[in-house]
């Protein structure tokens, strides 16, 4: 038999002491199907089942008992470990980090600095790319951790959820914003067209304008904005990096009648595998995400 996932013991313990998978997944910050993952991949290596599911939740079996009293040990064990001996600054090699364009033109350089600080003989490899790019790369080894659109739908990966990165219409200054057909007048530039927020906003288009001129797609959101600054087009784009052309004056914020859903960004990383150092950083990663959104 493998040797035990400390991972999926430690979640077992969380999902007991929670009462439940989607009160884990919030303590732990991942996604309920990645909680879900770690208890059957962890009832599967036993041969044992752990929990059973009743109307009311769910309840732990003899096994189960048994095993949270030795996985408590455990956890305790290890958070002493990690508490007491690990010298952060023993730690060294190479952490490959993948991240959307938002993030990277964001909170991405926090993110480095607070890796620096924590890790400072760890050396950081960067590669800033769409999310369906960065999901390839992470599942086949490839990259440690992507900061990416989410959550990704896999049981090898766990996603650590991050804030939601509202989208913001905006126009270049000057533009006449209160004209309800800004978006007829104007051509309408958006994400890459493989991503997620180019096909939700083809839909929103089509619901609340009718035979809207389709949008066109740029890879890279920093010329999709000089763009929109120079007059030529408008668009969705991320909420902080148009604040950063309203305070230079150079952009204005339009109400186009419908909203648009909010980019969702997740930390997420391979389970196996486990790497302290990894699982850790997409924790560093949350921290520095939530502060940057109450900036």
């Amino acid at each position: 038999m493998r040797r035990l996932n400390f991972e999926q013991i430690r979640t077992f313990v969380q999902v007991v002491r929670s009462g439940g998978i989607g009160r884990a997944a919030d303590v732990l910050h991942l996604t309920q199907p990645a909680v879900t993952a770690r208890i059957r991949g962890l009832e599967t290596q036993l041969g044992a089942q752990l929990f059973t599911r009743e109307a009311r939740g769910m309840r732990l079996t003899k096994r189960g008992e048994l095993l949270l009293r030795h996985a408590e040990r455990l956890d305790a064990l290890a958070d002493a470990i990690e508490r007491d001996v690990i010298d952060p600054e023993a730690i060294e090699g190479l952490l490959r980090i993948g991240a959307s364009e938002t993030i990277a033109q964001t909170w991405l350089p926090d993110f480095v600095e607070a890796i620096h600080r924590r890790w400072p003989r760890l050396t950081i490899e960067l590669d800033v790319d769409v999310t369906i790019a960065l999901r390839e790369r992470l599942l086949e080894g490839r990259l440690d951790l992507g900061l990416l659109l989410g959550p990704l739908s896999h049981a090898g990966i766990d996603n650590v959820a991050l804030p939601d990165v509202p989208l913001a219409w905006c126009a270049a200054a000057g533009s006449a914003v209160e004209r309800p057909d800004l978006l007829l007048a104007k051509p309408i530039v958006s994400f890459s067209r493989v991503t997620r927020p180019f096909r939700e906003l083809v839909e929103a288009l089509r619901e609340n304008l009718g035979g809207a001129p389709s949008p066109f797609p740029s890879a890279s959101l920093s010329a999709a904005l000089r763009l929109i600054e120079r007059g030529l087009c408008v668009g969705a784009m991320p909420a902080p990096m148009v604040a950063e052309g309203i305070a230079r004056g150079t952009l204005v914020r339009f109400d186009p009648g419908f909203d648009l859903p909010a980019l969702r960004f997740v930390a997420a990383y391979r389970v196996e595998p486990p790497s302290h150092a990894v699982t850790s950083a997409a924790g560093i990663a949350r921290e520095v995400a939530i502060e940057f959104s109450y900036e």
